[in-house]
């Protein structure tokens, strides 16, 4: 096998989190196939430009994969790498996944600023949410909050708390831990979490049988023996 032929085409979503999402990937995929170097896209989808909408209706849809899919079904990268939770229900016909990883923790937190806490909270705080399932939570623990709708990168979310626009806010601890943003105190929401929050999914044509093969040594879906 030539170095071209260890090279491994890529493409994900250019956030500063799904590069990290992107680097864990590679670390897990070296573990078995050291040598393998990856290239990689960054796409910008219709999620990424439209901070308008809620998110609340568009769970399971491919409002964050849209662009990442058309373009590999075109050929452009052998795999494509997302947050598991972020895929539709339905791929887009001729891909496949072909793994999703072990990942992080699956907890959401409730975020604060640096040197605050649930107990510094006002009687009434305004927390910033992006799910029903997480309006829930929250307002079984605080039934006078008042929830904002939040949308944009997880360093914009953090921007309106930094900035007091809200008072909390609600997030994946695994965002948190892969932007290593250890600075920002927070407590575990108990209850239900979105499907696979905390996973990655790795994604490849249905036809590529190479990548299938090469990246089931990181399918957490199935137990090794």
């Amino acid at each position: 096998m030539n170095l071209l032929d260890k090279v491994i085409k890529v493409g994900a979503r250019g956030s500063l989190l799904s590069r990290k999402q992107v680097e864990e990937v590679f670390a897990e995929f070296s573990f078995f196939h050291p040598g393998y170097t990856f290239e990689t896209t960054w796409i910008e989808t219709t999620g990424d430009r439209d901070l308008k909408t809620s998110l609340r209706s568009l769970e399971k849809t491919d409002f964050f994969t849209k662009e990442v899919e058309a373009l590999q079904c075109k050929g452009e990268f052998r795999i494509s790498i997302h947050s598991a939770k972020d895929l539709p229900e339905k791929l887009q016909e001729g891909l496949q996944i072909v793994a999703i990883t072990k990942g992080v923790t699956s907890a959401d937190v409730l975020v604060f600023r640096e040197g605050e806490s649930f107990e510094t909270l006002p009687f009434c705080p305004k927390i910033g949410s992006s799910s029903p399932r997480r309006d829930e939570r929250v307002q079984s623990i605080l039934p006078n909050c008042e929830i904002v709708d939040i949308r944009g990168t997880i360093q914009k979310r953090l921007e309106l708390l930094v900035q007091n626009q809200v008072d909390a806010v609600v997030m994946a601890e695994a965002a948190l831990l892969r932007l290593q943003l250890h600075q920002f105190p927070r407590v575990v929401l108990e209850g239900e979490t979105a499907l696979l929050q905390g996973k990655l999914a790795v994604v490849a044509l249905e036809s590529d049988q190479e990548m299938l093969m090469l990246f089931s040594s990181i399918d957490a879906r199935f137990v090794k023996v």
